[in-house]
């Protein structure tokens, strides 16, 4: 007996119910295998710890041939804080329709497009004979909005190592700036902080040949970085930025010149460079002022680019399907664990809008839950089209 087609608007109601603040769970994980175990999805859960990173939940839900072209769904229920309750118009964990839109936290990032695709793959295999041999997951982390440490990377890590293998993934970000069908997201720049400390001799102000100003020297090392384009941009990337997010002396007297003076930068760089050449370049340019400094550095992954090709394209073809728009390729924008997912297979990120992610009074229109719903359900579509029993189509 076939079941009913999941509701894309009441699941994800039903995952912003659950308070999963990373790295909390918050039993979001636990609503998504009872709406997957029916449709046939093997649910497994992958909780991962380590000593300087809290103990994760992760959920991978499988459904298919283990030798079946595989598509793979990746995305987050882990939601950042919702911040003062009293500034939301209702409360960010009670779900609300109102105004034609779908109120809380975790709608547009990402619980809605979660909810999507759950609704897509149920619609989908409604359709299906019993010699589909295709095979769709769900790879879900409740640690993505966190440090990232114990989420998809471990898990990835864990299934290559067991054997399973990907074909695509989709992974259900809010790629689209202001409507449904605006952007896909086919590469991500990378990102690296540094932290800069340089060191003077504290003195008297009216003596300044007593001492050594470190704020004087901090700030031309800031100003050669700044002065010193790291590139023009290539092919599918913007140029790369320098943005210096702190200076800090934490002197309170107008006429002592301090003994130290710290900064915070933050690079988001393109394809054309690497941490370790970004960190060398630095060095370089910071050696010029002098020895007595200190930096650190932090990153959260390299630049990435999944090359336009048969997956991308159709994506961009469900896409332009649905809404009659012709989403733009794009790299924009922060890190995703799409950064992790692309040594593993070709992958792109396709979800809701992005205005109120993060926002007090996080939400989503209706109209783009159902578009969004039927998106997924055409690159199904499109994905399995050519799977016959006893072929084996190649690799996108």
């Amino acid at each position: 007996m076939a079941r009913a087609a999941i509701d894309p608007v009441a699941l994800a109601s039903d995952l912003i119910r659950c308070p999963s603040v990373t790295p909390k769970e918050g039993g979001a994980l636990g609503v998504l295998e009872q709406a997957l175990e029916p449709l046939g999805f093997h649910c497994r859960r992958m909780p991962f710890e380590s000593e300087d990173s809290p103990r994760v939940d992760n959920l991978f839900a499988v459904r298919g041939s283990a030798n079946g072209r595989h598509l793979c769904f990746a995305g987050h229920t882990d939601v950042v804080p919702p911040g003062a309750t009293a500034d939301w118009r209702q409360d960010p964990f009670q779900p609300t329709i109102a105004d034609d839109q779908l109120w809380g936290r975790g709608a547009a990032d990402m619980k809605g497009a979660i909810a999507c695709f759950a609704a897509a793959a149920s619609r989908f295999l409604a359709r299906q004979s019993d010699s589909f041999v295709g095979r769709i997951s769900f790879l879900i982390t409740g640690d993505e909005e966190g440090p990232s440490v114990n989420g998809t990377r471990r898990m990835l890590e864990t299934l290559d190592a067991e054997g399973e293998r990907f074909d695509a993934c989709v992974v259900g970000e809010p790629t689209n700036p202001e409507r449904i069908g605006e952007m896909i997201k086919i590469g991500r720049r990378g990102s690296l902080t540094g932290y800069l400390t340089v060191h003077g001799v504290q003195g008297h102000s009216a003596y300044p040949h007593r001492a050594d100003n470190p704020v004087h020297r901090l700030l031309l090392m800031l100003a050669r970085a700044i002065e010193t384009p790291l590139d023009t941009g290539s092919d599918h990337f913007e140029a790369s930025t320098f943005q210096i997010s702190t200076v800090d002396v934490g002197n309170p007297a107008s006429n002592v010149i301090p003994a130290a003076a710290r900064a915070t930068f933050n690079i988001r760089f393109n394809d054309r460079h690497t941490r370790a050449g970004l960190e060398k370049h630095l060095r370089a340019l910071f050696d010029k002022e002098g020895p007595r400094y200190e930096i650190k550095f932090a990153g959260q992954g390299e630049a990435f680019l999944t090359p336009p090709g048969e997956f991308s394209a159709m994506l961009t073809d469900a896409v332009r399907t649905v809404t009659g728009i012709e989403p733009q390729l794009s790299t924009t924008g922060g890190t995703s664990d799409a950064r992790f997912i692309k040594d593993y297979c070709p992958v792109a990120e396709f979800g809701m809008t992005g205005q109120t992610m993060h926002q007090v009074d996080e939400r989503v229109s209706l109209a783009d839950l159902a578009a969004l719903t039927q998106i997924y359900e055409t690159l199904l579509d499109r994905f399995f089209a050519a799977l016959v029993p006893g072929t084996s189509p190649p690799r996108c």
